[in-house]
This record gives structure tokens, C-alpha cells and sequence, in this order.
């Protein structure tokens, strides 16, 4: 397969979520997202604008948050996470799956590395099957993009944004249903909020569900 991916960034850090907390692992940032979470923290990957396309880089790293993207082959990929030491890999973006993301998966995992993809689960998810998949279901998102039941289905672990009761309801109604058996449900607290936080342990306890509680936050990493 020749298909390449649009990357804002690359980094290393420590995974601060749900099962793969701790976990040191290099963060490959892809440009493009049509979902719109008012929240979000990395706006600056939602447009693809030809004109701020760079060339590749052996070390694609960026000092501060910028909308420039650089198009990057299987290749690409593999060559520059070759410079890092964590064996962790995480497609997040943006919105990775976007992309079809079957052949920079199957390199990453016959390399020996681990796979992990975040997505919104508005869109397919085309990649190895040896990848992880983190759903983070977006409900009720401006772009008005429904979570695919078929994304639902291929999530290893979902994680759900939860700033009121509200979102409870949501995730309850719409997910929980399609979700299949085994498979663990996070509540993250929206911006570590004290009163989401409160509301994320009191309903993870009455369900036997989890609390992802952003450790990355907690010791000053990205």
C-alpha cells in the first residue's frame, strides 16, 4: 500500500490515559479533524491547508502549536520513529481516521512496536488489527458526525469526555449498547475539573466502570 498520512507533529511523553497510562510512548499528531469539540486543545490540527504543507523531517518536532503539516509515507514514519526509544505508538490527531491507516499500522507493529489509535469513531477505522483502538466518542459535536456502531465494535477500551450528567446519559444511551462485552468504559473529567471529577468517580464507582484522570497533566508533560 502507498498511502501516506498529513502529520502536524511528533513527539515523545508518557501516555497519561486510561489503560496505557504510564506508558512512554511517541505521539504521532495528524492534521485534519471535521468534528469540532468546542473543548478542544488542538484546533490547530482541524484544517488542512495546502499552503502550510513543509517537507518531512527526520525529527518532525515543533516548539509551539502550528497549523503546518508535512505528508508522510509508510517510510517517513518508520524512519523517524526510529529516532525515539519508546516503543509505544500513538496516532491521535485531529481526527487519525480520517486516514486509511491499514499499511502505517502493519509497519509499526512488525517492527515490534505497540499501536495505539485515538478516535472520535465518526469515521471507519482502517488499520492492522494488531492496533489498539481508544474510542473517544464525540456525541452531539458541531460537524454533526454520528459515532459509527462499526467503530463502537473494533474499540479494545472507550473513553468518554464527561464535564456534566448530561454526558452520562449520552454515553449510557448511545454507546453503551453497541459496546461489545469486555470491553472497559473510561470517564475523563473535562479540564480536570473538581465538580466532572467528582461526577466521573461517583458514576464510575456505581457502575464498576473506570476514571481516566490525565496523569501527563499531573507531572507537567505533553
Amino acid at each position: 500500500m502507498s498511502y501516506t498520512i498529513f502529520v502536524n507533529e511528533i513527539f515523545e511523553t508518557i501516555q497519561g490515559e486510561a489503560t496505557y497510562t504510564g506508558t512512554p510512548s511517541v505521539f504521532v499528531r495528524l492534521q485534519g479533524c471535521p468534528v469540532g469539540c468546542p473543548w478542544c486543545d488542538t484546533k490547530h490540527t482541524w484544517e488542512v491547508e495546502l499552503t502550510k504543507q513543509v517537507p518531512p523531517t527526520i525529527m518532525f518536532l515543533k516548539e509551539e502549536d502550528a497549523p503546518t503539516f508535512a505528508e508522510f509515507s509508510v517510510a517517513d514514519l518508520m524512519e523517524c520513529l526510529d529516532q525515539f526509544q519508546a516503543r509505544h505508538i500513538v496516532l491521535t490527531g485531529g481526527e487519525p481516521c480520517i486516514y486509511n491507516l491499514e499499511a502505517h499500522t502493519k509497519a509499526i507493529c512488525d517492527s515490534g512496536r505497540t499501536c495505539q489509535i485515538e478516535t472520535s469513531g465518526t469515521f471507519p477505522i482502517r488499520a492492522d488489527d494488531r492496533c489498539w483502538v481508544t474510542l473517544s466518542p464525540k456525541i452531539d459535536m458541531p460537524g454533526k458526525l454520528e459515532v459509527l456502531e462499526e467503530s463502537v465494535h473494533r474499540a479494545n477500551e472507550v473513553k468518554y469526555p464527561v464535564g456534566k450528567e448530561g454526558d452520562i446519559k449520552k454515553v449510557t444511551e448511545q454507546v453503551m449498547a453497541k459496546m461489545l462485552p469486555g470491553v472497559p468504559l473510561w470517564l475523563q473529567p473535562l479540564s480536570q475539573s473538581p465538580k466532572a471529577t467528582g461526577l466521573c468517580v461517583k458514576t464510575a464507582i456505581a457502575h464498576n466502570w473506570k476514571v481516566s484522570i490525565q496523569t501527563h497533566k499531573f507531572i507537567g508533560v505533553r
